[in-house]
């Protein structure tokens, strides 16, 4: 198993941990989603960072743009802290966290509460839109339908 498999792994079993345990019982979760990492991919780091991936997780309550550090402890020295990055020539402000058996990450919300979403197939289905608009071999998406997908305009989208 590669780094960045372990890693996405130990980020679903850490978020279905948490479903069962700290959120079991909450209101705002949606029963038709599960907790699911779409799409991780090894990005471009500014010098002397350590290597990272970045992928959209999925969860009952969230739906997060994270930056993964391929290194468990990279980072770790930021839970709580903004910071922007560059992903696919769009900055985002993700929070850096820290969980044990996890170690190290940073999330940016893209969807919450994820009541909108009838089911698994449709969340994960918007996660994948998003992140074509963000990888480099993607066409150049509209400026509207990027603002609808990253919450930066009121234009809506057509079925």
């Amino acid at each position: 198993m590669n780094e960045l498999t372990a890693r996405v792994q130990a980020l679903e079993a850490l978020f279905r941990h948490v479903q069962a345990t700290r959120m079991a019982g909450v209101p705002v979760l949606n029963a038709a989603l599960a907790v699911e990492a779409v799409g991780f991919q090894p990005v471009p780091v500014e010098a002397g960072e350590p290597p990272a991936a970045v992928g959209v997780l999925v969860t009952p309550w969230f739906m997060n743009l994270v930056w993964l550090p391929l290194q468990p402890e990279a980072g770790a020295d930021r839970v709580g802290q903004a910071r922007a990055r560059d992903v696919g020539g769009t900055s985002f402000e993700f929070i850096g966290a820290h969980e044990p058996g996890l170690g190290a990450y940073e999330a940016c919300s893209l969807a919450s509460p994820m009541f909108e979403f009838p089911d698994q197939a449709q969340a994960r289905a918007t996660a994948w839109a998003v992140l074509a608009e963000l990888r480099p071999a993607a066409p150049q998406a509209s400026s509207a339908r990027r603002g609808f997908l990253f919450g930066r305009s009121a234009v809506k989208a057509s079925a």
